[in-house]
């Protein structure tokens, strides 16, 4: 099933979008489709992620604090970094990365944000500098 939808982007979003899919043979619709599937997260961890760290328990809260990418997205991260460090990475490939490393950070940003709320809670020691 899908719904049709119009959006305005920026020149420069749909210029970017328009060279990969040249570059991969492909319409610059798949593109926007793949990357819009690639970067957003299932609802569940959506909703997760919006609820703000102050309004964890002390469960979650600590559960966060051991936030890390699931093996199998870590996995293709570190293929993907690999190739890119070769300079093998395809146009698709440079794609997925992006959106794995939005991710990656996004998450590692919210790990943070945990450490200091359980900190200032006293559940963990602050880390050492």
């Amino acid at each position: 099933m899908s719904t049709q939808v119009t959006l305005t982007l920026p020149d420069e979003v749909y210029q970017k979008a328009e060279r990969l899919a040249r570059l991969i043979s492909c319409e610059v619709t798949e593109i926007l489709t793949r990357t819009l599937t690639i970067s957003l997260p299932p609802f569940d961890a959506l909703s997760e992620e919006l609820t703000p760290v102050a309004d964890l328990s002390n469960e979650d809260l600590l559960a966060l604090t051991q936030l890390q990418l699931p093996p199998s997205q870590d996995r293709k991260l570190s293929l993907l970094l690999d190739k890119q460090q070769a300079d093998k990475l395809s146009a698709a490939e440079q794609a997925e990365l992006f959106a794995l490393m939005q991710r990656y950070q996004a998450g590692l940003l919210r790990k943070a944000q945990a450490l200091r709320e359980a900190v200032q809670r006293g559940l963990q020691d602050p880390l050492e500098s």
